[in-house]
């Protein structure tokens, strides 16, 4: 095995990986970037969720829209340009104990000095014919996972939608599509939402939202060149099945967070979100950072993951320049295990003595 010894070390390769390998690059850091080899079973597509959308409308700086995959190769060809280093491998096994961190693939051991983790969070699907991206089903060409996304788009303007699920997301995503659509159809497969009662409430008091409930999604029909026609539901206690027409499915099930790897070394929330400080990518270990939606279960967007992109990369740069991070306890860290004290009265010493944060006492104390 081949072992590689890097300042930094990004996971994933989509918005805010690539961005953060365009900042970390140009500040000479000279990055590391892995990404998972392409896996159907896995959800796995180097360049992330927008390799897999059509129509980008909403990202800045490109009027009349762009293709999502356009999108993703401008961002890595940038990346490429101030030098970053590529590496498509599965990462088999992570180490955070210690400094530098040590990844593990079947061919390397990586060592890293900082970690930016990248590797955002996988749909869930129902599994049904006709929902997979394009060619095999839909996804792409009238299915979609983020109505924020593609509601906007043109195809589902003033048309029936679908949404699919029972709780919160499943509540915002048909609320929102309702400024576009004419009617948005929720299936449900029970007779009672899992959503909060605010978000409920929204739902039921909106007239273009209708409820179809206790039936599950069986398949979804269309045309290769037109898109999604329709989709085939079943009654769940009659089991009879009926079809009704859509020009768009939004299934809104939830999301999983990429977040395996780290279990037990980095803290999450009860879904695997994992969680950083409120005004930095820190995680609760010194060193390593996440960003994008690896650890943003709220917006999920390609503009929102750079941001956080680039924000991993310059709280990796000022680590890596010996400067202190804001971690999520409130205090703050530098590279040589100095702990800065939420309320900044106090520095810890590595070696666990404590001295003054303020210079007139340290230059007293020296005297």
């Amino acid at each position: 095995m081949r072992t590689l010894d890097r300042e930094v070390v990004i996971i994933g390769s989509g918005p805010a990986g690539l961005t953060a390998a365009i900042y970390s690059a140009r500040a000479n850091l000279k990055p590391l970037l892995i990404d998972a080899p392409p896996d159907a079973a896995r959800q796995t597509t180097p360049g992330g969720q927008l390799m897999i959308t059509t129509d980008v409308e909403n990202y800045p700086g490109f009027p009349e829209g762009i293709q999502g995959p356009d999108l993703m190769a401008a961002f890595r060809k940038q990346a490429e340009r101030f030098g970053t280093e590529f590496l498509e491998e599965w990462i088999t096994e992570v180490d955070l104990s210690e400094r530098p961190f040590q990844l593990q693939t079947a061919d390397y051991v990586i060592n890293a000095q900082t970690l930016i983790i990248a590797t955002g969070a996988s749909a869930k699907w129902l599994g049904i014919p006709g929902e997979a991206k394009v060619p095999k089903g839909f996804g792409g060409n009238g299915v979609s996972a983020c109505a924020t996304c593609d509601g906007p788009l043109p195809g589902f303007r003033n048309k029936d939608l679908v949404v699919v699920g029972g709780g919160d997301t499943a509540m915002e995503e048909a609320t929102f599509l309702t400024r576009y659509a004419s009617k948005v159809n929720l299936v449900h497969r029970r007779d009672k939402l899992r959503a909060s009662k605010i978000m409920q409430d929204k739902a039921f008091q909106n007239p273009k939202i209708e409820f179809i409930w206790n039936t599950g999604v069986q398949e979804i029909l269309g045309e290769p060149e037109t898109g999604v026609t329709g989709v085939r539901l079943r009654h769940l206690h009659t089991n009879k099945e009926h079809l009704l027409p859509t020009a768009g499915v939004f299934i809104a099930i939830g999301h999983k967070p990429n977040t395996d790897l780290f279990k037990g070394q980095l803290d999450m929330d009860e879904v695997g979100y994992i969680k950083t400080s409120h005004r930095s990518t820190a995680t609760n270990v010194p060193g390593v950072f996440a960003c994008g939606d690896v650890q943003d279960a709220t917006y999920r967007q390609a503009v929102t993951a750079a941001g956080t992109g680039c924000m991993a990369a310059l709280d990796a740069e000022r680590f890596l320049d010996h400067l202190p991070v804001l971690m999520p306890g409130g205090d703050e860290v530098t590279m040589e295990g100095e702990h800065i004290t939420a309320d900044h009265q106090a520095i810890i010493e590595p070696d666990g003595s404590m001295v003054s944060n303020h210079p007139e006492t340290l230059a007293a104390q020296k005297k």
